[in-house]
């Protein structure tokens, strides 16, 4: 039997989140479902895509091979949806929500995207904290919102729909001794200074991480800048457990950041798009939601 769409997506979000649990929390699936559609995908292909490990997944070289095609076929069958559209242009408004963090490090590429495709449409952003553009929505204010779908409370009234997801990493300078480990587990943290970001779902995330260790690190800043926390990192001043979405290996004085995995049941953030439920979406707002698909599909 042929493999599906579906499993792709699911074998996607396992390798993104290292782990089974992982990717059925970024779907809001079962994890019986990951485990089924991985194995079946495995059968169809004749290969083994993950080693399975007491702490989670970790891809196989074939596997790793198959994620580029895996994503490569979803981006195909986004760009395709667009294929056959009515050349008439779209007109109208559509009224946008967005959180700060996804403003920053998402929203820029889909909105190009959009305004290429559909310039007649005029566009109406609103940046403000993810249970805010919640009510929004739900209230009819608001047409759309891309936003963090891991901190949506009331699926009920929503439709969600997660797109990207990014696992939690460390952050150190060059030359900090944890760099050179072969490995980092969460207590090799422990004493260490942490530069903690304040942001979204950002800070609660990293607080519920900090409080299963036994010695607790020390919180050396909080800051609401991602930037403040790269130029802080990079000057030896902490570290930092961020989502990888927000990385960048430089900070803005030019000093280098590292970046590595750490072993153990890390977070990760789901961005993505929720609009209100039983109300048919306008068509600037299905336009948007499917620049957005085909966007986050190619990231």
């Amino acid at each position: 039997m042929a493999f599906t769409l579906r499993q792709l997506q699911f074998f996607i979000a396992a390798a993104e989140a290292g782990s089974v649990s992982g990717a059925a929390r970024a779907l809001s699936i079962s994890q019986s479902s990951v485990t089924e559609a991985i194995r079946a995908l495995e059968d169809d292909l004749g290969v083994q895509l993950f080693d399975r490990l007491a702490r989670g997944l970790m891809i196989t070289q074939k596997g790793s091979a198959f994620l580029r095609h895996a994503r490569q076929i979803l981006a195909d069958v986004a760009t395709a949806r667009t294929t056959f559209r009515d050349e008439a242009p779209v007109t109208g408004r559509l009224s946008l929500g967005v959180t700060s963090l996804v403003a920053g490090y998402v929203l820029s590429d889909i909105l190009q995207r959009f305004r290429r495709a559909f310039p007649q449409v005029e566009l109406n952003v609103t940046e403000d904290n993810g249970d805010y553009l919640q009510h929004l929505l739900i209230g009819g204010e608001l047409d759309v919102a891309v936003l963090l779908t891991s901190s949506v409370r009331d699926r009920m009234a929503m439709h969600v729909e997660t797109l990207l997801v990014s696992p939690y990493r460390l952050w150190l300078p060059l030359g900090h001794p944890l760099g050179d480990q072969e490995s980092i587990a969460l207590d090799d943290l422990a004493g260490q200074p942490l530069i903690q970001l304040t942001v979204d779902e950002i800070e609660e995330s990293t607080r519920r991480l900090m409080g299963a260790l036994a010695v607790k690190p020390e919180i050396a800043f909080r800051t609401r800048s991602v930037e403040a926390v790269r130029s802080l990192v990079a000057t030896g001043a902490g570290l930092a457990i961020l989502p990888s979405l927000v990385y960048r290996p430089w900070s803005l004085e030019g000093d280098r950041i590292g970046i590595r995995d750490v072993s153990g049941d890390l977070p990760s953030v789901q961005v993505g798009l929720a609009w209100r439920r039983g109300a048919p979406l306008s068509p600037p707002a299905l336009n948007f939601v499917r620049s957005a698909q085909d966007g986050l599909a190619n990231r």
